[in-house]
């Protein structure tokens, strides 16, 4: 099941080979250009990063491409859709100025820093009734694919518990992740985001309950999240449905390997579960439980990682207006916000 099948909006005349605009072509935002560039169904018109090199190695993916100074240059260009991998305290304004400029948005996770600037985005895609996607990419693995057809079908029975878990052994290397102001907050914010997603997409985006969440700050309780950021996080949240999950991420857990990833879930008939393989951030196996036996669903290799922006762009190029499953991602922000007390 692809993702345009599961977040379906109306289309219009499909476009005619949509122009694109790149702001932000580092390691991660080339991959995702490379992706998008693979559907064959659009065209990069520009390019603009910070670092003169960065956007040279991005310009030799699209040597037709304009190699531009902001986003006011890309959205000069006239382009239909922008793919934003800038810092995150820019996420939300740069988003709602393409979006008010009517150019199509996806962008790096998360889109906010809280549920207000996630919602002041969605409200403006609504607004323009233009395409607005974010690169939660675990939801294209295999792995997660299959193990929500299975919840749906009911194989697994009623879901009553999920465990989710994202241990980094490394952190990252910019100096603004550690400034809440402009991170919005620590692991939770960079990795819990894609738990909270997976728990409640793969649930089909139940109600939430209780949330509480405890984080740490080398090795000691947080005590002050308006002036650091959390590198070890646990959290309940509480749905509707009865059902518990359980979450817990961090930057630079000394775990012995360089990260510890998985999405179980436990349901009345049996449990699906997806994990990382052998430590590694990309290859994922799934399984399906029974009793004390398991059984294999997907192994690598799986190319998942670019494919919500391609994903994105095919859907652009198709004609696809503003999408409502959008507010998903007000949901997601409500709870990091709630993990966080505020």
């Amino acid at each position: 099941m692809t993702q345009q099948a599961l977040f379906k909006s109306s289309p219009e005349t499909a476009l005619a080979r949509p122009r694109l605009g790149f702001l932000g072509v580092g390691w991660i935002g080339r991959h995702r250009m490379q992706a998008i560039l693979g559907t064959g169904s659009v065209d990069v018109a520009a390019i603009a990063d910070p670092s003169a090199d960065m956007a040279a190695e991005a310009g030799k993916l699209a040597p037709e491409a304009k190699l531009v100074s902001s986003l006011d240059d890309i959205l000069d260009l006239g382009v239909d859709g922008v793919v934003i991998a800038t810092p995150s305290a820019m996420h939300a304004e740069q988003s709602i100025q393409a979006l008010e400029r009517g150019v199509a948005v996806f962008c790096q996770k998360p889109l906010g820093r809280n549920v207000a600037e996630v919602q002041a985005v969605v409200d403006a895609a609504r607004k323009a009734d233009r395409l607005l996607c974010v690169d939660l990419s675990y939801r294209l693995t295999e792995g997660m694919r299959r193990i929500r057809e299975m919840i749906n079908s009911g194989e697994v029975g009623r879901i009553y518990a999920v465990d989710l878990v994202f241990h980094n052994a490394y952190g990252p290397d910019k100096p603004w992740f550690y400034d809440p102001a402009l991170s919005g907050g620590g692991c939770v914010m960079d990795l819990g985001v894609h738990l909270v997603d997976l728990a409640l997409w793969a649930l089909n985006n139940p109600g939430v309950g209780s949330v509480s969440g405890k984080l740490f700050s080398g090795g000691a309780p947080l005590k002050d999240v308006t002036s650091q950021v959390e590198d070890y996080a646990v959290a309940t949240i509480e749905l509707e449905t009865g059902a518990v999950v359980q979450l817990a991420c961090s930057w630079k857990l000394q775990a012995g390997c360089d990260a510890v990833i998985s999405a179980t879930f436990y349901g009345t008939k049996g449990g699906v579960s997806m994990r990382n393989v052998n430590g590694s951030f990309y290859d994922f196996t799934a399984e399906r439980y029974r009793g004390t036996s398991r059984e294999t669903l997907t192994m690598p290799p799986d190319e998942w990682g670019g494919r919500a922006a391609a994903d994105w762009a095919s859907r652009l190029a198709a004609g696809e207006r503003f999408d409502p499953a959008a507010e998903e991602l007000v949901a997601v922000s409500r709870v990091l916000d709630r993990i966080y007390g505020r």
